[in-house]
């Protein structure tokens, strides 16, 4: 179990990595989109090439993030009713879905989003739009974001088959929205602490 602990580090530092470079993608995209609009007010002018950039950028934001979202358990619960559950029954429901919906799920999309990028990139595919970009870069997107996500699913496997196991404490053991509210709460003081803007 050791070894495969190893194995779901080094899957969530890269995921981490790629998560620190994608928060530059986002103020890419807020500052071409800033820029877009004051040209386009103040010079009544505009290019395509410049919002497909936008498009492509938040792309690589939703696809190549949603790993790193995965890591930092900032995904969508829905614990109406696994917040009655015991612990570990919520962790074998987790396994669950991990191997029968996530994994599969990623594998189709990988194995469909692979031919739709590289159709594209081997005719050098080109924006529709006039003076648009060229299209396969947005495209493999698609394969890389849901491969990085299938590396993601393993780890989070790999990490909540330990706890079942007592070889790992749980570090997203909260539940319910009272709860992660209150951890939220709790993270941003003492970041807070840390950075010296509050004192303890």
């Amino acid at each position: 179990m050791q070894n495969l602990l190893k194995i779901s580090g080094i899957i969530d530092a890269l995921n981490t990595r790629i998560g620190q470079f994608i928060k530059w993608a986002i103020l890419a995209a807020v500052v071409i989109s800033t820029v877009n609009a004051i040209v386009r007010k103040l010079f009544n002018a505009s290019s395509n090439a410049w919002l497909e950039a936008q498009w492509y950028l938040f792309g690589a934001v939703f696809m190549l993030g949603a790993a790193y979202t995965f890591l930092k358990n900032e995904h969508i619960r829905i614990d109406v009713v696994t917040s009655h559950f015991a612990k570990r029954t919520r962790d074998w429901i987790d396994v669950f879905g991990h191997v029968f919906f996530l994994i599969p799920f990623c594998w189709i999309m990988i194995w469909h989003g692979w031919p739709f990028f590289l159709r594209s990139f081997q005719i050098n595919e080109q924006s529709m739009n006039a003076g648009g970009l060229t299209v396969w870069p947005a495209k493999i997107l698609v394969p890389l974001g849901f491969a990085l996500l299938l590396l993601q699913a393993f780890s989070e496997l790999i990490k909540r088959v330990a706890i079942i196991r007592g070889d790992l404490e749980d570090g997203n053991a909260v539940v319910g929205h009272g709860a992660a509210a209150e951890a939220e709460a709790e993270r941003l003081l003492k970041a807070a602490e840390e950075a010296g803007i509050v004192k303890k």
